[in-house]
């Protein structure tokens, strides 16, 4: 989980990405961020995020919120962002001769990261950003329709 303001990564390892996973990582959530914090999580659609468990769990737990985005937004650009981050300094670096090794990698990033974590600056703002998008779409045919 990236907390936005902060940039603070709260990480959860699993070899598979089932309901069961992600309650676990839900707890973990729970546990960390302050009780008094409602929690809104950035999720893409995948049907592990929506099973009867999981809602379940939501209802015992109302501070939590589930937003789920398009393909291709920018929420889950921002983490892909995190992980590239990830994987440029600490995994192309490393030789991982187990799951586990890279596992503690992963760990000792985050750990790392965490010390001085920063927030991902936007370089340019929504008018800019929705301005070079009608440049673009002014520039192909048919983009009207």
């Amino acid at each position: 989980a990236l907390e936005v303001a902060t940039g603070k990564v709260i990480g959860s390892l699993h070899r598979r990405h089932r309901a069961e996973e992600f309650k676990k990582f839900l707890i973990k959530l729970d546990k960390e961020v302050p009780t008094g914090l409602e929690v809104h999580l950035v999720l893409d659609k995948y049907a592990t995020h929506k099973t009867p468990a999981i809602k379940t769990w939501l209802l015992a737990h109302p501070r939590f919120h589930l937003h789920f985005t398009p393909t291709g937004s920018s929420w889950p650009n921002l983490v892909e962002r995190r992980f590239a981050e990830l994987t440029n300094k600490q995994i192309r670096r490393g030789v991982h001769k187990s799951v586990q090794a890279l596992e503690q990698d992963i760990r000792a990033w985050i750990a790392a990261w965490n010390t001085d974590p920063k927030p991902y600056i936007w370089t340019k703002t929504a008018d800019e950003i929705l301005e070079r998008l009608a440049s673009y779409l002014n520039r192909m045919p048919d983009s009207e329709d």
